[in-house]
């Protein structure tokens, strides 16, 4: 038996968490230590991508948000910049046929019109193709970045007060989070960070303010099935007080 499937027979399918977010960090690391360029990190992590997408789908998970590419990355070098922006576009193109098979409905959360045209595309054509899938729900966190979110909310928010749809003083968080790019699903109960760092960087301020944090130095090429499963395993143990005794 292997070590995914007998960790997998200890899940309780009962108690999953409905949304998993994943800071997927490591790639360049990796790709030192093999004495490879980062570029052959970026793609390695492709593989992870896809076997963890498909690992949710067949657990049971509903909402998988991943950290693919933050506001701050632009200041990478441009040849890094363009390759991932490249793999993107290829991965899309590819892993499409898959995701619809699996019945994965992709969404993108982030400055979305600030991506190069050919990548809006893309996304746009697998968007577009999935919208009427019903299994998990795929979100590409693309030139996101969690204070910018929090910004156009409040520039969406000042719009729809100047024009009366609201008043101020009828402004709560719950009203608030409705221009939050999450709006349409729920708040991530677990957060995973490969690679051992002890940080959030910038990904889903609002969103992981009560989350369960589990933290592994695995680099994100390397991190499979089982990975996934002892994160699970893991939350599961955990009494979410949510600021109660």
């Amino acid at each position: 038996m292997t070590k995914a499937k007998e960790l997998e027979e200890k899940l309780d399918k009962a108690k999953l968490p409905q949304h998993v977010a994943i800071i997927m960090d490591g790639n360049g690391r990796w790709a030192r230590k093999r004495d490879l360029p980062r570029v052959a990190g970026h793609r390695a992590g492709v593989k992870s991508v896809r076997e963890i997408v498909r690992a949710c789908g067949e657990i049971g998970i509903k909402v998988l948000t991943l950290y693919a590419f933050s506001v701050e990355n632009w200041k990478r070098p441009r040849r890094e910049v363009d390759t991932l922006m490249r793999l993107l576009r290829e991965s899309l193109r590819r892993e499409l046929p898959n995701l619809n098979k699996n019945q994965v409905r992709l969404r993108a959360i982030g400055r979305l019109k600030e991506l190069p045209p050919k990548v809006q595309e893309a996304l746009e054509k697998a968007i577009k193709s999935t919208e009427g899938n019903e299994g998990l729900i795929l979100n590409l966190a693309i030139n996101y970045g969690g204070r910018s979110e929090i910004v156009d909310a409040v520039k969406s928010l000042a719009k729809d007060v100047e024009k009366g749809v609201c008043k101020p003083d009828e402004v709560s968080e719950e009203i608030f989070e409705k221009y939050l790019y999450t709006s349409h699903v729920p708040d991530p109960d677990l957060l995973i960070r490969t690679s051992g760092e002890h940080r959030v960087s910038n990904f889903l301020l609002w969103q992981v303010s009560y989350s369960e944090i589990w933290i592994t130095p695995v680099y994100w090429p390397d991190f499979r099935r089982h990975h996934l499963l002892g994160a699970l395993l893991d939350y599961q143990e955990r009494k979410r007080r949510f600021g109660g005794i």
